[in-house]
């Protein structure tokens, strides 16, 4: 009978080691957009339940399963253990089909996707004119996201502020009046440019870091479905 390859054997092992750190990574990754303070509070608030956030969340959870998955393919090549191995192959498998699944849906759906951001966003416009607690959290979060990225209000720039605008406009204020980018709203200048474009951008940027670490696994799990399948051939043929 035909022994186990040990060039096979210890290629699935670095492989799968490989694999564990790539889980990690990932994990990583997803927790750093999903707790990333650009646009974050902003897009969380306010009366929509529905997150743009929700594919992040999805792959926390992949990273989770590939490092559990990387550790039993690591056992499984060191221990020669079909169980092991099958156990991987098995999860593998189901965590591809899934981000096939998800990738479908995802392009089915973006533009809708996109239209719920727009009416989130458009639909959180009045809690800038509101003073109740709901309204003054969304408006810090907004103001120190105008102060970073030089913009003013939500849709409209300056007038979405409504009757709040005198006691919050110092972080859409403009340095000086010389600045090309400024308009004068009601005795201040301020940035003409509405945020609403620069949180569309962050979005779109967390977004397509997504995309790229999903096409990234495709690759790397189609390697292991055929590492683990043919180690566990020559276990079986032992």
């Amino acid at each position: 009978m035909a022994g186990v390859s040990g060039c096979i054997k210890y290629s699935m092992f670095i492989f799968n080691f490989l694999f564990w750190l790539c889980g990690i990574l990932i994990l990583g990754v997803a927790i750093w957009i999903r707790v990333s303070k650009d646009g974050q509070e902003i897009l969380n608030s306010g009366d929509f339940a529905t997150s743009p956030y929700i594919s992040v969340n999805i792959l926390i959870a992949v990273g989770s399963i590939i490092m559990i998955l990387g550790f039993l393919g690591c056992c499984g090549a060191v221990k020669e253990s079909r169980c092991m191995l099958l156990l991987f192959f098995i999860g593998l498998l189901l965590i591809l089909l899934l981000q096939v699944a998800a990738g479908i849906l995802g392009a089915t759906f973006k533009s809708d996707s996109e239209r719920v951001l727009n009416e989130t966003l458009y639909e959180n416009i009045k809690l800038l004119s509101r003073t109740d607690e709901e309204a003054q959290a969304f408006q810090k979060a907004l103001m120190k996201f105008q102060e970073k990225f030089k913009c003013c209000g939500l849709v409209n720039g300056a007038a979405d502020w409504g009757n709040n605008f005198q006691e919050n406009y110092m972080s859409c204020e403009c340095p000086g009046p010389s600045e090309s980018s400024c308009v004068m709203y009601k005795g201040k200048y301020v940035y003409q440019q509405p945020c609403i474009s620069f949180i569309k951008e962050i979005v779109a940027k967390h977004f397509l870091i997504v995309i790229g670490i999903a096409f990234g696994l495709v690759v790397i799990e189609v390697l292991g479905l055929v590492f683990s399948m043919v180690l566990y051939c020559q276990i079986g043929s032992k």
